[in-house]
Order: structure tokens, then sequence, then C-alpha cells
């Protein structure tokens, strides 16, 4: 059962953090130091349906950071450090430990890419996004090699993305769409993502409240089993409905605190529970 169950940390965790930002501009930046907390025990099958299991917690600190080569790209970087731990089990009939629980700590997987700005006029932008996904974390972890810190493939994940500034009762709003396609190496299935986000600035242009919608279809074209993820937690086949909110208060020009929500509501092989994020940020322009 441990090995039907897949967190969302990488595909979650990346989009929380990479927020519907236009082009940076040349040397300005975003960086972003942020943690991100799951705690579940049950999940959704490969069928989709919901089953129990034991309680495990993903956690991981990471860093994020986007800087703005020219007027018109910037060179994206993210690295995650994942804590994995699983609850003793426990026997409902005397008490008695089953099986005890355990932890591990690892580097994950780093992504390294660029935005380039395809398109900026009035209201509008449009922009392409190349990441490179690559396989730095740990593949095998814990007694039954289940807890894991990364796929241990080189994928090449490649999306372009609309987005729209105006302003509502004087107060700034944007909205942003993309597509983007996942390739991925080593058996795992390609996979298509798309997502909509949209942010409204409050409280004297202090406060954005985001929010965000994301889906993850598998092309199903893999050679891995689906279910067992060849002894992985990153699995193959993955795939999701997810919708989120999150807050990010600027407590000067430059440097705020963000927090967030995610949640699916419909999946295949992934755990069936909310996570948590809370970060600091830096945003330099």
């Amino acid at each position: 059962m441990k090995k039907n169950i897949i967190t969302i940390a990488f595909i979650l965790v990346f989009i929380n953090n990479a927020l519907a930002q236009w082009t940076k501009g040349k040397n300005n930046g975003y960086y972003k130091l942020s943690a991100w907390y799951l705690n579940y025990d049950e999940h959704f099958t490969d069928a989709g349906d919901k089953d129990p299991n034991r309680t495990r917690t993903q956690f991981n600190i990471n860093a994020y950071a986007e800087y703005g080569i020219s007027d018109k790209l910037d060179i994206i970087g993210y690295v995650p450090f994942f804590i994995n731990s699983q609850n003793n089990q426990i026997s409902g009939t005397n008490g008695s430990t089953i099986s005890n629980g355990e932890s591990v700590s690892a580097i994950g997987d780093i992504d390294l890419g660029a935005r380039y700005n395809l398109y900026k006029k009035g209201n509008w932008a449009a922009d392409v996004k190349l990441l490179l996904g690559l396989p730095t974390g740990e593949t095998t972890g814990g007694s039954d090699g289940s807890f894991q810190s990364g796929d241990g493939e080189f994928n090449q994940y490649l999306s372009s993305s609309l987005g729209y500034s105006t302003s509502i009762n004087n107060l700034p709003f944007y909205a942003k769409s993309y597509l983007g396609y996942n390739n991925r190496s080593k058996g795992f299935s390609d996979e298509f993502r798309t997502g909509l986000e949209a942010g409204i600035n409050l409280f004297n242009e202090k406060f954005w409240l985001i929010g965000r919608v994301n889906v993850v279809k598998s092309l199903k074209n893999g050679t891995l089993n689906a279910v067992t993820g060849n002894g992985s937690i990153f699995a193959n086949n993955i795939e999701f409905s997810s919708f989120g909110f999150e807050g990010a208060y600027y407590i000067t020009d430059k440097i705020g605190v963000s927090a967030s929500f995610d949640s699916a509501f419909s999946g295949r092989i992934i755990a069936a529970s909310p996570s948590f994020s809370g970060g600091i940020f830096f945003d330099i322009k």
C-alpha cells in the first residue's frame, strides 16, 4: 500500500513558489525561502478512489529564485530539502506496536530553467518557460525503499502562459492561464499540465490575495508500473485536479511573507489531504 502513495510535493511546491509574475526585467529578481507540509492517512488510488494508509508526513524546506538577465529573459532555480516520516503502526486490538515509524531526510530534485517574454503590450503579457528537472534526489530510502525525495529521472517541462493585468475598483488585479508539457525519461509517462490563477491587491497594495486551479494529466505512455512507481513515492501516471489560495504580505517594498493552502479534489496515486506552506520572499524591482 505504501508504494501506491504519491505526494504532490514537487509539483505543488513549485507551483506555489512560481506565482504569476511577469518577466522580471534586467537585474531584477524574486527570491523565496519557504517550508511545505503535508500530513495524510488516505490517498487516491490508481482508480481514483480513496483508500486509507499509515499516517505519513511530508515536509520540505525549499529555495526558489528568478533573476532577470535582460528585459526579456529570466533564469529560474528551485532547490528542495525533504524530511519524510511515518508514524508507528499500532494494533487496534491490544495497543501494541506492529511496526516502528521512521524518518528520512535528503535533498530533492533540483529545477533549473528560463522564462522568455514573448509579448507585452498594454495590459497583456505572454511568455514561454523551460524547466529542467535534475535527478538530484534520493530514489530509495527507509526500510522499504519508499521514502524518496526524487524520482531519478531527467525531465524537461515546456510551458506557455498568457496573462492580463488591470484594476477593479482601483485595486490592482491580474489573471493568468498556462499550458505545459512535461517530457519524462526512464520509463515515466509524459504529462499535460494546465491551470488558472488570479490575484487582487488589497490594503494599499501591501497584500496579494491569490486563488488558483491546477490540473495534471498523464499521457500514460511510460513503461513503469503505475502502482509501484518502481519503488519510488514519486510514482508514474500521477493525475490530479487541485485548488489553492495564497496570501502574500509586503512588510516593506521588497520584503514580504506568504502563506498558502492547496488540496487535490480528485486524483490518481496521490495523497488525499491538503498541503500548507509559508515563507519569506524578497522582491527586487
